[in-house]
C-alpha cells in the first residue's frame, strides 16, 4: 500500500489532465483498491463501502480504468478484478489466475527474470514491427484450493 495522500494527488493530477474530476466516489473506490492486498471485485469494493451505490462504483471503475489509473483483470469467474495501476504504486507485479474459482493473486519475479521478459518481448515486438510499452504476465491455472 502506498501513501494515501501521494496516491490521491497523483490520481487527481492524471484526471485533471484528462478533463475529469476526482470525486468523492472515485476517492472511495481508490481507497478500497489501495487497502486491498490483491486485486478485488466490484462486490469486494461495495462490502468496504456500503454507502457507495453499485452503479456509481461500476461507472467510476470504468472511468478510472479508461484514465489508466486502475487496471482491470479478466478472470474465469463472473467478475472482473481491479487494482491500482503499477505506475502509480511503483510495484510492478504479475498475477496467478485460477480457472476454477477466478481468484487472483499477485506475485513478483526476480529482477533478472524481468529483464529477460523485457528482452524477449522486445524481440517479438521488433519481429512484428510493434512498439512495446510494458508487459503483463498472467499465469493461468488452478489455485491450491481448487487443484
Amino acid at each position: 500500500m502506498i501513501l494515501v495522500d501521494d496516491l490521491h494527488d497523483a490520481i487527481a493530477q492524471i484526471l485533471r489532465g484528462q478533463g475529469q474530476r476526482y470525486t468523492t466516489s472515485r476517492r472511495a473506490v481508490v481507497d478500497a483498491l489501495n487497502r486491498a492486498d490483491r486485486p478485488v471485485t466490484l462486490p469486494d469494493i461495495l462490502v468496504q463501502n456500503p454507502d457507495l451505490a453499485q452503479s456509481s462504483a461500476y461507472r467510476n471503475l470504468a472511468e478510472l480504468v479508461e484514465a489508466g489509473v486502475v487496471r482491470r483483470i479478466i478472470t474465469s469467474d463472473e467478475y472482473s478484478h481491479f487494482e491500482i495501476a503499477d505506475h502509480l504504486t511503483g510495484e510492478h507485479h504479475h498475477h496467478l489466475i485460477c480457472t476454477v474459482c477466478g481468484s487472483v493473486e499477485d506475485f513478483t519475479v526476480p529482477h533478472e527474470l524481468e529483464e529477460l521478459i523485457d528482452l524477449a518481448s522486445g524481440e517479438v515486438a521488433r519481429d512484428q514491427r510493434w512498439s512495446v510499452e510494458h508487459h503483463r504476465l498472467d499465469l493461468v491455472g488452478r489455485c491450491a484450493t481448487c487443484a
